[in-house]
């Protein structure tokens, strides 16, 4: 397919979508079934998110810089190892590999079999050319695939440079966002800084774990902000982290603060257990930088109202474009380098 066939077909794709959302498919109670996380809710955003996306002119301004890249001189097997931690977390990678040319080869995440096979019957419902292109395997990876993309955990992610050590590769390992407070931020700044922590449950690498705040802020402000967000301890998954991470503060009488959804606490750590929100107070903005710094290898993305080190605003945490490319690494670059 040429980049314009495949404009076609995306373009087709998220009009597909559009219609989808209004028809509240069973599909969407089908996943929800399979993976209790994915609430209709949800699963409704995330595919408003790529129906929006989904358009013409996002994807010729997706695809626009690589027109002039030569095409690599054979089709390639790009095995995918996909994520499942938010709803179509995986879809960008089969995207990317299908606007190079290649084929795929998916290794499912079990949390996202039910979304990602929807999706796949669409695109090739649309461009049966497809079939050929896209394979499914419940199975260990057989080895007849050229190049690798995979996204784990840092565990997992040991063992993929291990075993993949004779492929390209393109390798996630574990990430996360953080939020920078001023204390010049407005409730509605605060309600979006909830969105940013709480979509997903807070499951994704472009969910926000850890604020920094200034030395002397009041952290009741951003009790406030995000006193919207506590239906999230209605859900049963949710509410059992909260409660145990709660449980296990109490027992080691680590101090925190308890608004009954959501734990805060003190903590120079990134990564915070779902149902706590880490914060770490700075003195100055050469302290802030310096922290960030330190930090760089395990952010995803900066939320903050003042575009500090290219931060994007509040609210907008899981609302990637097309150009927005996991851990900054542009995988169509990638692809379209395999020969």
């Amino acid at each position: 397919m040429k980049f314009e066939q495949i404009i076609n077909t995306f373009t087709q794709l998220g009009l597909f979508l559009k219609k989808e959302i209004d028809n509240n498919p069973p599909v969407f109670h089908q996943a929800y079934v399979n993976n209790n996380w994915f609430t209709i809710e949800y699963t409704n955003k995330a595919i408003k998110a790529w129906a929006d996306e989904l358009s013409a002119n996002n994807i010729k301004q997706w695809l626009m810089p690589y027109e002039n890249i030569p095409a690599p001189s054979s089709q390639k097997t790009i095995a995918i190892i996909m994520a499942g931690n938010i709803p179509l977390v995986g879809l960008h990678d089969l995207l990317a590999v299908l606007a190079a040319g290649h084929k795929a080869l998916i290794k499912l995440s079990s949390d996202d079999t039910v979304l990602m096979k929807w999706i796949i019957n669409a695109l090739v419902s649309i461009s049966p050319e497809l079939i050929s292109r896209i394979e499914i395997t419940d199975e260990r990876l057989p080895k007849n695939f050229d190049a690798v993309i995979a996204t784990g955990s840092n565990n997992t992610n040991r063992y993929f440079s291990y075993y993949f050590k004779d492929k390209p590769v393109v390798l996630r390992k574990a990430r996360t966002s953080v939020a920078i407070i001023t204390g010049n931020e407005t409730p509605d700044d605060l309600y979006k800084l909830g969105l940013d922590i709480f979509t997903y449950f807070g499951l994704g690498c472009r969910n926000v774990s850890k604020v920094f705040i200034p030395k002397e802020y009041d952290l009741g402000i951003l009790y406030e902000g995000i006193a919207d967000f506590y239906e999230h301890i209605n859900h049963h998954k949710y509410a059992n982290n909260y409660t145990y991470h709660k449980a296990i503060l109490l027992m080691n009488l680590t101090e925190h603060l308890d608004n009954n959804f959501i734990l805060f606490k003190q903590d120079k750590n990134l990564f915070s257990p779902l149902g706590v929100l880490y914060y770490e107070r700075y003195n100055d903005t050469n302290e802030l930088q310096a922290l960030i710094q330190n930090h760089k290898d395990g952010i995803q993305c900066i939320v903050s109202k003042n575009s500090f080190n290219n931060s994007i605003p509040f609210g907008k945490a899981q609302e990637p474009g097309l150009k927005d490319y996991a851990d900054g690494v542009d995988t169509m670059q990638f692809l379209l380098s395999l020969n």
